[in-house]
C-alpha cells in the first residue's frame, strides 16, 4: 500500500528537518548566550494567554540595559500556574544589539524550545526509520526463504482480517492455512503477509504453498504469487 511507504519517508524526512532545526537552535542560542549582558529585571504584569481551552500565564519583565534604556518583553513560555509572581526579581540575557530579544536566564526560556523540538524530532525519525527497517528485514527474510526456504503445501483456512493493523480505517486482509508435521506430530497455523484487497475469490484450491526454514518452521514466507497484483 503506497500510503505506508509515504508515511515512513515522511516520517523520517519531517524527523531530519527537526533534528536540523534542533541543531541550528542550539547554536544560535550558544551564540546568544556568548555575546548577552546580564541584567535584573522586574515581573510587572501576567499575560493571559489561552492555550487548549486552558488559561496560561506569561510574564511580562521590565529591566534596564547598560546602556541605560528601558525595555519591556514577555516571555514566550507560559505556563499555569504561573512561573512567576508579580514583583519578582529575575536574570535577563539580551544582545546589546537587540535588546528587545532579550530572554529570562532560566532553562524554560532558553531551552525548552530547542528541547521540544529535538523530542519531536528523534520520535518522528525513529518512527520512519523503524518501519523503514521493519521492511528492509521483512523482504531479506522473504528473499532468503525464497532462495533456501522448504516449499510444502499446506491446507488453506480461512480469509481474516487483520485487526492488529489499521491505515486510514482500513485492515487488511490475510490467508491462513495449516499444515501437520506428521515427523513431529506438531500442527502448524500459517498467515500470509497482509493483502490489501479481499483474495477469497482468487483462491481456487485448498492447497496453499509456503515456504519454511527446515530447522525452524515457524520462520516462514506463504507463497501468494497466485493473486494478482494491486494496482494502487
Amino acid at each position: 500500500m503506497k500510503i505506508i511507504s509515504i508515511i515512513k519517508y515522511l516520517f523520517t524526512a519531517a524527523g531530519l528537518v527537526l533534528l536540523v532545526g534542533t541543531v541550528y537552535l542550539y547554536l544560535d542560542k550558544q551564540a546568544f548566550i556568548k555575546k548577552a549582558e546580564v541584567v535584573q529585571g522586574d515581573v510587572v504584569e501576567l499575560v493571559r494567554e489561552r492555550s487548549n481551552n486552558s488559561i496560561m500565564y506569561a510574564p511580562v519583565v521590565s529591566f534596564i540595559t547598560k546602556e541605560g534604556s528601558k525595555i519591556e518583553i514577555t516571555s514566550s513560555v507560559s505556563s499555569n500556574p504561573p512561573s512567576y509572581n508579580v514583583g519578582e526579581t529575575v536574570e535577563i540575557m539580551y544582545n546589546p544589539k537587540e535588546p528587545n530579544k532579550a530572554n529570562i536566564n532560566s532553562f524554560e526560556s532558553l531551552w525548552l524550545g530547542v528541547l521540544v523540538m529535538g523530542i519531536f524530532g528523534i520520535i518522528f525519525f525513529l518512527v520512519g526509520f523503524l518501519i523503514i527497517l521493519y521492511g528492509i528485514k521483512k523482504q531479506r527474510k522473504k528473499q532468503y526463504l525464497l532462495d533456501n526456504g522448504k516449499r510444502i503445501s499446506t491446507t488453506f483456512n480461512e480469509v481474516q482480517l487483520n485487526y492488529n493493523f489499521e491505515v486510514n480505517g482500513r485492515n487488511p486482509y490475510q490467508i491462513k492455512s495449516q499444515w501437520f508435521n506428521i515427523q513431529t506430530n506438531k500442527m502448524y497455523v500459517f498467515e500470509s503477509e497482509n493483502i490489501w484487497f479481499d483474495p477469497t475469490e482468487f483462491i481456487k484450491t485448498d492447497e496453499i504453498k509456503v515456504l519454511i526454514d527446515p530447522d525452524n518452521p515457524k520462520n516462514y514466507y506463504m507463497d501468494i504469487s497466485f493473486l494478482p497484483v494491486m494496482d494502487n
